[in-house]
């Protein structure tokens, strides 16, 4: 057992570990995946906990309209106004409600661009850096897709599965848009279907906790079988970290992390070095929150950067019917098109549209019809790059409660990838488009607050992730992207997160 004594309201652990990791969704758990067999002792402190497998997985009226699985969270929006984040915090983080979308990023994602409103930032590490984990990752995750088909698919071997295959009504819109001269293509699914595979068709997924463990989450893919190949990585849930403790003269060197459980009880958890992977707005408000006397305004907030340049998708909803045409499509999320991408973005087809969507977040006439709209549309989901911007921005209010300033950017490019895809969609055969456009609320994606970069003037991570002040603080989550491309960041994450984690390993395994 541990020896410990409390001291300040906390309780002191002496069990000393190597590292600890802040959050064990998606960027926490593949970094433990990586350092399985390291011989490192790992904690991993998650304010939430595994989520059940239960019958209410797979229900709307539980997970859409009673909102089962969503923390009562507030957030505030840059004019000070209440709004529930989509956030989760489960084992998994948020992907345990994602729709297994996972692109790898474009080569041409990692170089500075330049937008008619706005420009990127270039990336301090590249895609040929990134290519083998993406390799590692896609395989750990059960992604499925066909290399080759997509035009802007960067360099790359055979996906580790063969391709979903289209059920017959997305295979006709298929041949459609691929009868316009466009060049539609199998969309990379994480999910564990085909092939032996467990996945059943047919079940709730895009936005739905898997009841059957088939999807490729962070929970599934990499925390579960860390934690069965490796007793010396454990999860500590109900812990939220309030605060970061670091010390030092010249470099601050992180001591300890102060954690409040959910039974009320507080600790605090020493240790070597620390990850922090709890999402690109709960890593940056984690780091406000750390203030001392030598870094008043935050914790590896010399540059001033932390927090700020919050990105997330400008992302719309298009659902694109016909009255006489039905879609009793099971699992729909089997279709891309990246032929507008470098110019607008990513169209891909999401989970099959309920009438509980509709009757959620739907306009009068979409609530009424919802039933009918529901069973006749293709849904598709359209992302536009979010330009970084510093005044969209993640701070803490007087209460410590979280503040997300966010002003949309880009329009005009994601405008325009909105009607090429309606003029698409009609002359497919589908001429009633609907369209949920984008909101400064939809936050989806998150990325960007701990941007990554050379230069500690304007950046808050080095290459490989660690913190420029402070010398054994690495960050693994979206914060760190310094620009959001215009494809889905989970599979970007968990490869990245990979990359540390070896060098993290190299790193400790020294003693170093």
């Amino acid at each position: 057992m541990s020896n410990a004594r409390a001291t300040g309201g906390f309780r002191i652990v002496h069990e000393r570990y190597d590292l600890v990791v802040i959050g064990a969704g998606m960027g926490g758990s593949a970094l433990a995946y990586s350092l399985v067999g390291s011989g490192l002792s790992i904690c991993l402190l998650e304010r939430g906990c595994a989520l059940r497998q239960e019958p209410e997985n797979w229900d709307p009226e539980q997970v859409i309209t009673r909102r089962r699985y969503a923390p009562e969270e507030t957030w505030y929006d840059g004019d000070d106004r209440p709004f529930t984040p989509r956030v989760y915090y489960w084992f998994g983080g948020s992907s345990k409600f994602f729709g297994g979308t996972a692109f790898r990023l474009r080569e041409t994602d990692f170089a500075a661009r330049r937008f008619p409103h706005g420009d990127t930032r270039a990336w301090p590490f590249s895609y040929a850096d990134l290519a083998p984990y993406y390799d590692r990752a896609e395989r750990a995750m059960w992604v499925h897709g066909a290399a080759g088909s997509d035009p802007t698919e960067p360099p790359r071997g055979a996906f580790p599965f063969a391709p979903l295959e289209h059920e017959p009504p997305i295979a006709w819109l298929a041949r459609r848009l691929r009868a316009q001269g466009l060049q539609p293509f199998p969309l990379p699914i994480a999910v564990h279907q085909g092939d032996g595979g467990h996945c059943r068709k047919g079940s709730p997924c895009d936005g739905f906790p898997c009841k059957i463990r088939a999807k490729g989450d962070g929970e599934n893919a990499f925390l579960r079988p860390a934690l069965r190949a490796d007793k010396r990585i454990r999860v500590l849930p109900g812990a939220f970290v309030e605060r970061l403790i670091g010390s030092g003269t010249e470099d601050v060197h992180l001591d300890a992390v102060e954690v409040r459980r959910s039974d009320g009880t507080r600790r605090r958890i020493e240790a070597r070095a620390f990850v922090l992977a709890a999402g690109a707005v709960n890593s940056a408000a984690l780091l406000l929150r750390s203030t001392g006397r030598r870094y008043p305004t935050g914790l590896a907030n010399g540059s001033g950067q932390v927090g700020r340049n919050f990105m997330a998708h400008n992302s719309t909803v298009l659902m694109a019917l016909a009255p006489w045409r039905m879609n009793p499509t099971r699992f729909q999320k089997t279709l891309a098109l990246n032929d507008f991408y470098h110019d607008g973005g990513n169209v891909q087809l999401r989970g099959k549209v309920l009438p509980h969507n509709l009757q959620r977040g739907g306009s009068g006439p979409m609530k009424r019809f919802a039933r009918q709209i529901a069973r006749r549309s293709f849904d598709l989901w359209l992302m536009s790059e979010d330009l970084p911007d510093p005044d969209n921005r993640v701070t803490l209010r007087a209460d410590g409660s979280i503040k997300l300033a966010r002003r949309l950017n880009n329009l005009a490019v994601h405008d325009a990838l909105v009607r090429r895809t309606t003029v698409a969609l009609r002359r497919a055969g589908l001429p009633i488009v609907l369209r949920r456009p984008p909101s400064p609320a939809v936050i989806q994606h998150m990325v960007g607050t701990l941007r990554a970069g050379t230069d500690p003037t304007d950046s808050v991570v080095d290459a490989n992730c660690r913190c420029h002040d402070v010398t054994n603080l690495w960050v693994v989550d979206g914060s760190i992207f310094p620009s959001s491309a215009a494809v889905n960041p989970a599979l970007t994450i968990a490869a990245n997160a990979l990359r540390v984690g070896d060098a993290l390993r190299a790193r400790l395994g020294s003693g170093a």
